[in-house]
């Protein structure tokens, strides 16, 4: 069911419906099913998932009746395309989630859920703050914390870098770009470390974790001062490595390239106030591609606004430039927008 509520973003709706976020269709129905199911639903979905979806229920106000209905019939049409034909077979989940994730991705995926492969530790901090995983593995090993930071979640791992202490932090940034594989054997020893106990076989297959894209991931979500300073460092030890990393990186000027409608989505998500402030220290190019996307009126408004303002902070300019490179990531993992930087592949 958990994967049907994540559909319903995509579904083609009308009126008032179109304008709701994934999350907030998906809060609506949850909130429309009782507290049971909706958890039950809930336990299916990942820490992600979740935050974002209970901030979005956390935020519901006035919603209309008509409103809830529209939702519901969207969920309902999703649910009756869905068949369990074929569900039980290896060959069906491991086609499915080539289709979906890539051959590489899905294929240690696949190992970690037929397989048996044990990951239950690492998945735990996932759940946790940033600080309190930074206080979990800051006495480990550099490279078992190198190991932790390239298997979380980018954004979380860049919060968790920023609680490490800060001269540790070029020796793990070199130490992940190096990381290309690790065998099963050693995330099952990782995962008894971190969770003290042992469960479960070893797939056969060594896992990708890690290298120069996961460090670029990594630095995405870093403030601006502290990414600036640690690619420099990097440079100093490596030119070439360093140059690379900010290649793949997604940066605000990489909005260029995204679709119009991926930027009318988009700004649909940010708030005027925040894409004022960084389309205050922008390229014209990139003002010029948020305008056309915008109404005429609109777009007017703003750049009156633009015009208007005064000296700001260059902090405050990279501030929302970040707040809204997070929206755009959040997007593009959700599969609603697609980038189209350098740090991103397009098919």
């Amino acid at each position: 069911m958990s994967n049907e509520i994540a559909e319903i973003a995509e579904a083609p709706v009308g009126n008032e419906v179109s304008k709701l976020s994934g999350a907030e269709k998906s809060a609506i129905l949850l909130m429309s099913i009782g507290e049971d199911d909706a958890a039950k639903v809930l336990s299916h979905m990942g820490p992600k998932e979740v935050q974002k979806i209970g901030l979005a229920m956390a935020e519901l106000s006035n919603i209309q009746r008509d409103t809830v209905i529209n939702v519901l019939d969207v969920f309902l049409d999703t649910v009756e395309d869905q068949t369990g034909i074929g569900i039980g077979s290896e060959d069906y989940i491991r086609n499915t989630l080539r289709a979906a994730l890539g051959e590489d991705k899905a294929d240690s995926m696949v190992d970690r859920i037929l397989l048996g492969a044990n990951t239950k530790g690492l998945d735990t901090l996932k759940w946790m703050d940033a600080k309190s995983v930074a206080e979990v593995i800051q006495y480990e090993h550099p490279q078992i914390q190198s190991i932790v930071l390239s298997y979380l979640d980018s954004d979380q791992s860049a919060e968790i870098l920023t609680f490490l202490p800060e001269k540790n932090r070029l020796d793990l940034t070199l130490r992940i770009c190096a990381l290309d594989t690790i065998q099963p054997a050693a995330l099952q020893e990782l995962n008894d470390i971190m969770e003290k106990q042992f469960s479960g076989a070893a797939g056969s297959k060594a896992a990708s974790i890690g290298g120069v894209k996961t460090a670029a991931d990594i630095m995405n979500f870093l403030d601006t001062a502290v990414e600036s300073q640690l690619i420099e460092s990097v440079k100093e030890v490596d030119e070439d490595l360093g140059q690379n990393i900010q290649d793949l990186m997604f940066v605000f000027d990489n909005l260029i390239d995204v679709d119009d409608r991926g930027i009318q989505t988009l700004l649909r998500e940010i708030s005027t106030d925040t894409l004022i402030l960084a389309l205050k220290g922008a390229d014209d190019d990139i003002g010029e591609k948020i305008f056309k996307n915008m109404s005429k009126r609109a777009a007017e408004l703003m750049r009156d606004d633009l015009e208007a303002m005064g000296p700001v902070k260059l902090s405050e300019v990279e501030n929302s430039q970040k707040e809204i490179l997070t929206v755009a990531r959040r997007l593009a993992e959700s599969g609603e927008i697609a980038l189209g930087g350098s740090g991103e592949e397009m098919v």
